[in-house]
């Protein structure tokens, strides 16, 4: 058998499935990375896959029974495959993997793997460990040196618009939340290792990056002099790196917005003019129930300072209806909430309880019907917000970011400055280019719009939306 041969029949493939967040996005790319000298490269196609992983988000509403379901069409394909002499290993990672713990083995004795997203730097060991013993391997530990120290050199660039993990974890302790339990505690990276990270990402063509992090705002990591540098800070770096022209961050905590980070919004160029800014409630008493720790005159006034330094500024936000213990004047608090800073998008879903989080043991559950209605008219107001954020750019000329093809011949989706999604119906070769765009018409969730300049924006200042004193 030739070399090549050997070489071609080594060869394995990996499926992974992500759920939930974009932190979830980003752990799964660096999960294809961890495998690569393993021999995997990624595959579209469960049918073709040696290794399934689903990684997986315990936000959602019964997030276990959705993936213990679909680990139930996996089985099927594995039992398949081991009859034609091809086993294939199946991994759970994420925060139900974490949550769930060996229960998820002795549930499903099919699963080879259970890693929590602390752990998957280790995957090379598992996979050796899964393979000796015939599966079952548990990975549960929040080890104490930090999975980033031992993640190779990121070979998978992410496009055009990049993602860059640079906080995890969380020490807010929100009543409704696992994250604390499943992420663990707040950490940083350094820099050092993000300024490289982003470099790489450069190198590979992106000209966007997206900072993530459970509470990115948080962010406080040993600089480049070091000493301890704040988001702010760190954006003003970034920003200076060639190449790069467009920075977000997300998700952030209304307690975590200090001055620098507010700041860099009005004197950072690139620093785009929209922020997801979730506050939960808009009543002062579902608020302190929730341990949020702060109130909504408290976070009034970070959406008006941000406006202040940057007019056209634009927010969404995350909202649960039903809390318990949340009263008809409670949600009345939220709406009135809503109508104050007027979302240009945001996201609301009605309480569901999680295991293991204190809110979930309150006596004062609020009925399913209340909850419903609720949200129903929480939504309209949103979606109403929401269309009318879009109204108002038509006529505007804003940069566009192209990332895909349409649905049509000819058609590119982009995204404008405020993560709306643009669309353009011209045969032109654009894709991963930043131009300018004048939008001629809005719908409930995306732009349509025409090409004003088909070459890619060269600066900072060329590419920037008019400042208008409201959106």
């Amino acid at each position: 058998m030739s070399a090549m041969q050997s070489e071609k029949q080594s060869e394995k493939k990996v499926f992974i499935k992500t759920y939930g967040c974009q932190m979830n996005v980003y752990d799964s790319v660096r999960m294809t990375d961890v495998l690569a000298p393993l021999g995997y490269s990624a595959t579209e196609s469960v049918d073709d896959a040696d290794l399934v992983i689903l990684n997986t988000c315990h936000i959602r509403e019964k997030a276990a029974e959705k993936v213990y379901s679909e680990l139930g069409r996996i089985r099927m394909q594995k039992e398949k495959r081991a009859k034609s002499g091809k086993p294939m290993m199946i991994g759970v990672a994420g925060c139900v993997a974490q949550a769930e713990g060996e229960e998820m083995i002795a549930r499903a004795p099919y699963i080879d793997m259970v890693f929590g997203p602390q752990s998957y730097h280790l995957l090379p060991e598992m996979v050796t460990k899964s393979v000796r013993a015939q599966g079952g391997v548990v990975e549960l530990d929040f080890p104490q040196e930090q999975k980033f120290d031992f993640l190779p050199e990121q070979t998978h660039a992410h496009g055009i618009s990049a993602f860059i993990s640079v906080q995890e974890g969380c020490d807010k302790f929100c009543t409704f939340c696992v994250v604390p339990y499943t992420r663990g505690a707040e950490y940083s990276r350094s820099v050092d290792a993000i300024v490289k990270e982003v470099k790489q990402q450069l190198a590979h063509g992106a000209v966007e990056v997206t900072l993530l992090g459970q509470n990115v705002n948080a962010y406080h990591g040993v600089g480049l002099d070091g000493k301890e540098w704040s988001l702010g800070r760190l954006i003003r770096h970034l920003a200076e790196l060639d190449g790069l022209k467009r920075i977000r961050y997300t998700t952030s905590h209304p307690r975590d917005m200090d001055e620098e980070l507010i700041s860099a919004h009005g004197e950072v160029d690139i620093l785009m003019p929209y922020l997801h800014l979730p506050i939960q409630a808009g009543s002062d008493k579902v608020l302190k129930a929730m341990n949020r720790k702060h109130t909504a005159a408290e976070y009034i006034r970070i959406i008006e300072r941000l406006r202040t330094v940057r007019p056209d500024m634009a927010f969404s936000g995350d909202f649960i209806v039903g809390f318990p213990g949340e009263s008809d004047q409670d949600f009345e608090a939220t709406l009135r909430v809503v109508e104050t800073v007027n979302y240009a998008q945001a996201y609301s879903f009605k309480y569901s309880p999680r295991p293991g989080t204190p809110a979930s043991t309150s006596t004062h559950q609020v009925d399913e019907a209340v909850k419903s209605d609720r949200l129903a008219q929480l939504q309209a107001l949103l979606n109403q917000q929401q269309l009318a954020f879009n109204r108002a750019k038509v006529g505007q000329v804003m940069p566009v970011l192209f990332e895909r093809d349409g649905r049509y011949e000819g058609q590119l989706i982009g995204k404008s400055p405020y993560m709306q999604s643009v669309y353009i119906n011209q045969s032109t070769h654009l894709m991963n280019q930043l131009v300018l765009v004048m939008i001629t018409q809005a719908f409930d969730n995306s732009l349509q719009g025409e090409l004003v300049d088909a070459m890619n924006a060269q600066t900072p200042q060329t590419i920037q939306p008019a400042r208008s004193a409201h959106v």
